[in-house]
């Protein structure tokens, strides 16, 4: 039996892999799976891709950022992936993002020579209308163009290419069935559970099994090409003059978008320009919506069960957002943004759900796709989130604090975004004394979670400035005097004796969602409560200087098993510290967050302190959101010492 013919056999038979140990591993144990912060993220504002450092794209579903994958070996080393590189070198001289874009380029050396990939999802002018994503949205002048174009120059001797293809639909469930388009060898389709993808070359491929194989010789200054299309009617570059020009109108256009934000010249104007890209990189275009991160099921406990589908939008995250896209002077995504919000459909109470799928669907059933051993054999691989129909109280704070930011930022409040003013006031008003599954969708029992009160007290706050800019006077006073009311209330019941606000009123247990009281305003930094709580948590609530969510073995999430230290509230601690006046420890954390970014400066949700490897999904955009948060408030406080000198 040839090699390919038992390559072609061991894919057919998907034989799963063993369910892992229940024994704790390290997030460092060897694993054919590539560390998390090893990869890059390419982006087209409609779907995402990652490239392993071997030149594989390891994950990418398409056409959407929430659509099941045709590439998946980021989850199950068989689920499909898509390799362009020298042939049998597996590890690159250098890999960069193209200054100012997610594109990325990848040089490798060999034996014989040397040649250099550049990989994008490529965007360039708008052509017609978009009936692959339709927009809901103002469609832009540029847009995607649904394929992702891949290009091999050789800079030195001579360099054997290999190009690999082999999609798996239907999140590593269905194996593609391959067709020649051509007759020549240079385009091929492949087709499986009801989608079609071409895959376009200057390459002679040839079909083995369920995938698509090339291999050639190139020598100094030799150039040659490769396209993946979903586009309409599988449109594909005719040539290498065309899949140079998308290159380049991709290059414009993340340059010509980043040319319009506001960055500071600062010593970290580069982790805050990567963070801005990400953002924009995991914003999906025809809505405004942005997804949490790319992936689903990327484990949060090595070879654990805390793996979830992150591939939606979280209306917590809708006032980091807000703050980072005006500091950042991003006033039309901003505004997309807020559309988006306000085209949501609420549940029968007239509140806002505490997420949506990237188009405002509702339903975001949680399944399992047993097929899949998971990363590093975590498991279970979830597709959609349970979590969308629980009770959470922070979610009124978040959307009243983005339409109050937004609101001073235009100096006008839209007439469309007044009736959400009045709901989400009414929910908080109607629920701030019950108990919920707290910000961080805890799956045990619901609790009096202090930061849900914080956000309650935020919402009511928040909507009488509103209706004071309205010139409603009742409505300010109303929702002023519930807002002490909620101040008051934690005040009395969320403190424990050291003066430091507790997790839930049932326990004196840390959280780091607390130090939200302080970037919020509900204490200011100079009060002692603040301050002894921003000090506990640096102190009590660390793994090697880095911060926990809460300690899994004093708090009833409902899940098994420990979890890293969460970057976001690592960056909520920079704040906080600074906030309160402890500006050299808060610049001392920032330098450490700043130095554990990837490679490509890129961030997961955790970060494993004893092992400095990340976990959870990747990349995240509430760390991205929180670093510009925590820059920001850093980069003012020197300002304003400067000006005082």
């Amino acid at each position: 039996m040839t090699t390919a013919a038992r390559a072609a056999r061991h894919t057919r038979t998907r034989a799963r892999v063993p369910a892992p140990d229940p024994v704790p591993r390290s997030a460092a144990a060897p694993s054919p799976f590539p560390p998390i912060a090893e990869y890059a993220f390419l982006s087209n504002c409609h779907t995402a891709a990652l490239v392993a450092p071997d030149g594989a794209v390891d994950w990418m579903c398409v056409p959407r950022f929430d659509s099941a994958s045709v590439f998946g070996s980021l989850l199950d080393r068989q689920a499909g992936y898509f390799r362009l590189g020298p042939y049998g070198i597996n590890v690159p001289a250098a890999r960069a993002y193209e200054p100012g874009t997610n594109s990325l380029v990848t040089t490798w050396h060999t034996p014989s020579g040397w040649v250099l990939v550049r990989d994008a999802l490529t965007m360039g002018p708008r052509r017609h209308e978009d009936e692959v994503t339709p927009h809901t949205r103002p469609p832009a002048d540029e847009d995607a163009d649904h394929m992702l174009v891949r290009t091999v120059l050789c800079l030195d001797g001579s360099v054997e290419v290999e190009l690999v293809c082999e999609p798996v639909f239907d999140t590593g469930r269905v194996l593609a069935d391959w067709t020649l388009a051509d007759g020549e060898r240079h385009v091929a389709d492949a087709t499986g559970a009801g989608q079609t993808i071409r895959l376009a070359t200057d390459m002679a491929v040839g079909i083995e099994g369920g995938r698509v194989r090339a291999r050639h010789v190139m020598h100094q200054g030799d150039q040659l090409w490769c396209a993946l299309s979903w586009a309409e009617q599988l449109a594909v570059p005719d040539g290498l003059d065309d899949a140079n020009g998308r290159l380049a109108a991709t290059t414009r256009y993340w340059r010509d978008w980043l040319d319009r934000a506001r960055l500071p010249d600062h010593r970290w104007r580069e982790p805050i320009q990567r963070s801005a890209l990400a953002i924009k990189g995991l914003t999906y275009m025809p809505t405004g919506a942005t997804v949490a991160a790319a992936t689903t099921s990327l484990p949060e406990t090595p070879g654990g069960e805390r793996n979830w589908d992150y591939r939606y939008t979280w209306m917590r995250d809708s006032t980091f957002t807000l703050q980072a896209l005006h500091w950042l002077g991003l006033d039309w995504e901003a505004d997309e943004f807020m559309q988006f919000v306000a085209d949501l459909e609420p549940n029968e109470d007239g509140a806002l759900q505490i997420m949506y799928g990237i188009d405002g669907r509702r339903d975001l059933t949680e399944s399992v796709v047993e097929e899949l051993s998971g990363y590093r054999g975590a498991s279970p691989v979830r597709i959609g989130n349970a979590a969308y129909d629980q009770r959470q109280n922070d979610v009124f704070g978040a959307v009243l604090d983005s339409i109050l930011l937004h609101t001073r930022r235009s100096q006008r409040l839209p007439r469309r975004l007044w009736p959400i003013v009045e709901t989400q006031a009414a929910c908080a008003t109607r629920v701030w004394t019950e108990p919920d599954q707290g910000i961080w969708e805890a799956r045990g029992e619901p609790q009096h979670y202090v930061s849900s009160k914080l956000m309650c007290w935020i919402a009511l706050d928040r909507a009488a400035r509103l209706a004071e800019i309205r010139g409603d006077d009742r409505r300010s006073a109303q929702w002023h005097a519930t807002a002490e009311k909620i101040h008051a209330d934690v005040l009395a019941h969320g403190v424990d004796r050291r003066g430091v606000l507790r997790q839930h009123y049932a326990t004196d247990a840390l959280d780091a969602s607390t130090l939200l009281a302080a970037t919020f305003g509900f204490l200011p930094g100079t009060d002692e409560r603040m301050r002894a709580t921003v000090l506990a948590i640096a102190d009590e609530l660390t793994e090697h200087g880095f911060v926990l969510r809460y300690r899994t073995d004093e708090t009833d999430d409902g899940m098994s098993g420990k979890e890293g230290t969460f970057l976001i509230c690592s960056f909520w601690l920079v704040s906080a510290l600074a906030a309160i006046g402890e500006r050299e420890r808060a610049r001392d954390l920032m330098e450490r967050l700043l130095h554990v970014a990837s490679p490509l400066g890129l961030y997961a949700e955790e970060f494993d302190a004893g092992t400095s490897r990340f976990l959870g999904n990747f990349p995240q955009a509430f760390s991205h959101l929180a670093l510009i948060e925590a820059a920001a408030r850093i980069i003012l406080s020197e300002r304003l010492e400067e000006y005082v000198r």
